[in-house]
């Protein structure tokens, strides 16, 4: 089953049609990030029934090259932005090692949903497009998992992120859900550090019988 389908092609329906409509005249009007064919990336990398890990953002980077649809990745050859950077930092304290790029699309190939809950952002505004409707069809989106019979890890970094929570459970299978502070410089000292969410999940992955996530790119993905 694809996302479209799980959530009766929202994008063909009132409010999502006009908060794509609003989205797609900024992007007409001035430089969006990302690209307008990474906007929905998150869903077409990961579809509902391979989702077995969800990591939530806020919105996209908003400065040049860095954002590609996955919440927190950045495009291949791309400098860490400084969450990525404090999020690779914990993961290699974590499981020992962390990848090569900012590129999370394997993780998201693994069933890792990078969804951030705006998905469009003007040029140099962070956060600019948190009232053209987006969260609505992202709240959707969570909301949609409950049903999924397959265990989910929810990571839950940060205030905006833990205002989520409501909409996880109850669910048909396992659940668990992890949350501290994000990992943007200016909270990271706050929780972030040390809380270990990787291995968490893998260890809720594998004793719910689900194959565990290699968050490193260290293995040969099946």
């Amino acid at each position: 089953m694809t996302w479209d389908e799980l959530l009766a092609r929202p994008l063909e329906r009132e409010p999502h049609r006009t908060t794509l409509a609003r989205a797609e005249a900024a992007a007409a009007a001035g430089t969006v990030y990302p690209p307008r064919r990474d906007w929905f990336a998150a869903l077409e990398r990961t579809p509902p029934e391979a989702v077995r890990a969800v990591i939530l953002g806020q919105d996209p980077y908003h400065e040049p090259g860095q954002a590609n649809g996955l919440a927190f990745s950045v495009a291949e050859g791309v400098r860490l932005p400084p969450s990525l950077r404090n999020l690779f930092r914990e993961l290699s304290d974590d499981v020992g090692a962390a990848p090569r790029s900012g590129d999370l699309g394997f993780w998201a190939d693994q069933g890792v949903l990078l969804l951030n809950t705006v998905l469009t952002v003007e040029a140099g505004r962070a956060n600019s497009h948190r009232d053209l409707g987006w969260q609505t069809l992202t709240d959707e989106i969570i909301a949609a998992l409950r049903p999924l019979p397959q265990p989910i890890a929810f990571i839950l970094w940060g205030a905006q992120a833990q205002k989520k929570r409501g909409l996880i459970l109850p669910a048909a299978g396992p659940r668990l859900t992890l949350e501290s502070a994000h990992p943007s410089p200016l909270s990271a000292h706050r929780g972030f550090f040390g809380s270990a969410p990787f291995s968490k999940v893998n260890a809720f992955l594998a004793a719910n019988g689900a194959r565990t996530i290699d968050w490193a790119g260290t293995e040969e993905i099946p």
